[in-house]
């Protein structure tokens, strides 16, 4: 786990490193066969290189590097690709949100997690690098139903590695939208990635998690001890 600042910085230092060709042919196998079961789109992702609390350098890679690592994990001593993920701990007046990931998701599958999340792409671009925070609000609109005027602050908590490579960022998001408005605008947005929200207050969330028959990702629970909520 690494602390972050507030200020942090994505930076580009780098291109994507070459494969051998038998290094690229497996991550070919592993895409051809994810391919089969869904459509895919082969984008860029961020790929972080060197982490300090105030920058983090890296460089742009495919999303099927991403995919073969996760779908093979003993590729990532090959492959080195740590993706960066933003994760969106929402709090609202009515508690923080989870949301359970649809069961034929690529990655963490029926696992519930704090949304909005998702890996940073070439849509959250800057002129050096990324901005975290472009990616993080443009999850919150596609899979929330949630625009960044729902939001009056962003504040980074913490960065967790997953054994997959995968790095979590956590960022608190505050929002004024009650139970009953987040519940709608996630209707109405219609997305796939979730089947199910709970809203509950942060320290109840695991066990009503629990309740439903369901098991946090490892990061929640790194994200919901650093909320800071005394401003509600």
């Amino acid at each position: 786990m690494f602390d972050v600042d507030p200020a942090l910085r994505l930076l580009i230092t780098r291109p994507m490193p070459p494969l051998s060709p038998a290094l690229e042919a497996r991550v070919g196998v592993h895409w051809e066969r994810a391919l089969q079961a869904r459509p895919l789109f082969n984008g860029q992702v961020f790929c972080a290189d060197r982490i300090t609390s105030r920058v983090i350098e890296g460089h742009w890679t495919e999303y099927r590097r991403l995919l073969a690592q996760i779908t093979e994990p003993a590729l990532f001593p090959l492959l080195q690709v740590r993706a960066l993920a933003v994760c969106g701990a929402l709090c609202s007046p009515d508690g923080v949100v989870a949301a359970r990931r649809e069961p034929g998701s690529v990655y963490q599958p029926g696992l519930w997690q704090l949304p909005p999340a998702g890996s940073v792409d070439a849509g959250a671009a800057t002129a050096d690098g990324a901005d975290w925070r472009l990616a993080l609000l443009a999850e919150l609109g596609e899979e929330l139903g949630l625009s960044a005027a729902d939001v009056h602050r962003l504040r980074p908590l913490c960065l967790v590695q997953h054994p997959s490579g995968v790095l979590d960022l956590g960022v608190q998001m505050d929002t004024r939208r009650g139970a009953e408005a987040i519940h709608a605008a996630h209707r109405m947005a219609r997305h796939g990635e979730y089947d199910r929200l709970l809203i509950a207050p942060a320290a109840d969330l695991p066990g009503e998690v629990a309740r439903a028959g369901g098991v946090l990702v490892p990061s929640a629970a790194h994200f919901l001890r650093r909320l800071d909520l005394g401003k509600w």
